[in-house]
């Protein structure tokens, strides 16, 4: 197999959590020719009643940020696992599921896209029916080209089939979930995207994202994130998340709420302009204290979803409150919807 320290990672943070985590290898894939594994790793109640959150990484191969903020988080836990009693007492009622690696063989090589030269997060079979900007929002001309979707007709990735067992299997049976996809490389700041991507309409869980973005800016008051469904700044074809929100096997009154950190590289290349002339550089910071200060900041984040999840009761919108979290959030963020019939 090819050496790749993030894997190397992620096996010894295995075996530092020991019985408390539940791992395997979801499946394999080949990057010239070699076997790369995908894991999954568990932790907390399996009980199917109670509330999980769901932690991907490295689903584009160049974002390697990603996947080590994942990395990081489940490194905490599995280091307070052998002395913290209130890291005990959260996993009771939560259940959290970890993919930190999804595109093992993008990362070994260095590029966006999988080995066969697919954009996982264009891999889904969801069509935009507006208008998506030119190769950025998905294509399927050619595999040498960034964005590519895969040819029309073929299965999914290995990769994208994987995640989607994966939210299946552990978190869309439950009542209430959270996923958190980790990214980097879109503008000078940190922003939480929600769906939709293939859309502008808003989504049907709309009030809870919107009572969750008001939890957030409460608790974490001195973090400056810009939430925000993907749809304000681009569309595309295949979204993942999308692909999920919409499973005809989902319970419509179950509330999922799928979420993309999406960390602002321009920043570390505002700060080290040398590392524009690198590809890595463009989407990971590469001085040593700024990748410490990103993990330092975004970990507290995924601890606050693990959170939120757990207590969800005490701030999920019902009744009147749901109401004036819609208003409030069609307010917010769709201040032109419905768009004007043109006569």
């Amino acid at each position: 197999m090819p050496r790749l320290p993030l894997l190397e990672d992620l096996a010894k943070t295995i075996d530092i959590g020991g019985a408390h985590f539940e791992a395997r290898v979801v499946c394999e894939v080949l990057c010239r020719e070699e076997p790369m594994p995908v894991h999954v790793v568990s932790v907390g109640n399996p009980d199917p009643a109670l509330p999980a959150v769901g932690f991907f990484g490295g689903v584009h191969g160049l974002e390697r940020i990603g996947a080590e903020v994942v990395l990081a988080y489940l490194q905490n836990l599995a280091g307070r696992l052998k002395w913290d009693d209130t890291v005990h007492a959260l996993l009771d009622s939560v259940r959290l599921v970890f993919m930190p690696l999804v595109n093992p063989g993008g990362t070994w090589l260095g590029t966006r896209a999988n080995p066969n030269g697919v954009d996982l997060m264009r891999n889904a079979p969801v069509e935009s029916a507006e208008r998506v900007p030119w190769l950025v929002g998905g294509q399927r001309l050619s595999p040498r080209l960034p964005w590519f979707r895969g040819h029309l007709g073929q299965p999914m990735e290995t990769e994208s089939q994987a995640l989607c067992e994966v939210v299946r299997s552990e978190l869309l049976t439950r009542r209430f979930c959270i996923t958190v996809d980790c990214h980097s490389g879109f503008g000078m700041a940190d922003r939480i995207w929600f769906p939709y991507a293939h859309t502008r309409a808003p989504f049907h869980n709309l009030p809870d994202m919107h009572a969750l973005k008001d939890l957030l800016q409460e608790t974490l008051c001195n973090y400056n994130y810009i939430f925000e469904p993907q749809s304000r700044q681009y569309l595309t074809h295949g979204d993942l998340w999308d692909h999920l929100y919409a499973d005809p096997q989902r319970r419509p009154e179950d509330v999922f709420l799928p979420l993309t950190l999406e960390m602002g590289s321009w920043s570390w290349v505002k700060k080290n302009p040398r590392q524009f002339f690198s590809l890595l550089g463009n989407f990971n910071p590469l001085i040593e204290h700024r990748q410490q200060r990103v993990l330092r900041r975004h970990v507290p984040l995924l601890e606050f979803f693990a959170r939120a999840a757990c207590s969800h009761a005490r701030w999920l919108p019902s009744g009147g409150a749901r109401q004036d979290h819609q208003d409030r959030a069609l307010a917010h963020w769709y201040p032109t919807w419905p768009p004007e019939v043109q006569p």
